[in-house]
């Protein structure tokens, strides 16, 4: 069990601010993602947890205690990285095994170890393959299993499928549900830029920008109830659409925003006239993507079913429950 505390946590690289003075607060157990444009230094803000880079300001408590100055080592935190970084001559059981053993650990722990996260990550028929023999998704599940033998407070993954294919995304994302599922008392933080695994794996997600926490929250929390802008045009998949001028000033706010769901649609009348410009046909869904008069562009998710094509006029009406307000600032109304 162990509970993450950041106070003003800062990292600089000489006179270049990277993060700016992060407060969080990780309850034992959760699983936390760290979302964010490229650069927003989130990954920056992973491995200062981890000590592979030291914060320059601020503290950082694990499990009660402080741990600036405290090795990697030594914190109780094992790391999954973005490339798997394993031993090709060695088996999957000697790789899974290897930290244990430089460790000092016997024979017979290490084995139940061993065979305990590979019976979690249904790897056990594999024990005695090379990584040359796995599947990317696979080789995943075994730098994991890695992870897990050491029995860390604390599993920190840094974008841990962006090397994998979309279906092997899909599948190892499922596996990771799964161990956060037989782990309910490991705490977990990821970092990743795939608004898919954070929906779908977060107790809570921690936006970030240029450094700052813009928001924290479940994932339904962000998605219903946006902070401000940038928030409101990061979270969801498609994008939100982002409306200002008369439309805006309607609802008496300076931007709305309107997410592609809940634009109803209709061929005959709506409050915006709008000609369809491509419409991509994904079964169950259809994203158009139109040009409304006087609004501008917008994307509206549909029926799969819907039979409107390009250069075709259809009409646009919010939802009015549905709409968010933003003033000035770009705050939450």
């Amino acid at each position: 069990m162990a509970d993450l505390t950041l106070r003003d946590v800062k990292k600089s690289y000489g006179n270049l601010n990277i993060l700016h003075g992060i407060d969080l607060d990780i309850k034992s157990g959760e699983f936390i993602v760290f979302v964010g444009p490229s650069g927003c230094g989130k990954s920056t803000l992973l491995r200062s947890i981890a000590g592979l880079e030291e914060i320059t300001g601020g503290e950082l408590h694990i499990a009660g205690e402080k741990v600036n100055d405290v090795p990697p080592s030594k914190r109780g935190i094992a790391m999954v990285f973005q490339s798997y970084a394993l031993y090709p001559h060695m088996t999957v059981y000697d790789n899974m095994a290897f930290g244990m053993k430089i460790a000092g650990e016997n024979k017979a722990e290490i084995d139940k170890r061993v065979r305990a996260a590979a019976d979690i990550l249904q790897l056990t028929k594999y024990l005695d393959r090379l990584p040359k023999a796995m599947s990317g998704g696979q080789r995943q599940r075994v730098a994991i299993g890695r992870a897990i033998v050491r029995n860390p407070k604390v599993f920190l993954f840094d974008e841990p499928l962006s090397n994998l294919d979309a279906a092997l995304r899909v599948a190892t994302r499922i596996e990771i549900a799964k161990l956060k599922e037989s782990m309910p008392e490991t705490t977990m933080i990821y970092v990743t830029h795939d608004q898919v695994e954070a929906m779908t794996l977060a107790d809570r997600i921690v936006v970030l920008k240029d450094g700052r926490i813009e928001q924290v929250g479940s994932p339904m929390e962000l998605y219903k109830s946006p902070r401000n802008l940038f928030v409101a045009g990061f979270i969801g998949s498609p994008k939100m659409n982002l409306i200002n001028g008369a439309a805006a000033a309607k609802h008496g706010a300076t931007t709305i925003g309107v997410r592609p769901e809940h634009l109803g649609i209709s061929t005959t009348a709506g409050e915006w006239k709008a000609t369809v410009g491509v419409a991509e046909h994904l079964g169950s869904d259809t994203f158009l993507h139109v040009h409304a008069d006087d609004v501008g562009p917008l994307t509206v998710r549909a029926d799969g079913e819907i039979a409107v094509h390009h250069g075709e006029t259809v009409f646009l009406t919010p939802s009015p429950a549905k709409v968010h307000r933003f003033d000035a600032e770009g705050r939450a109304m």
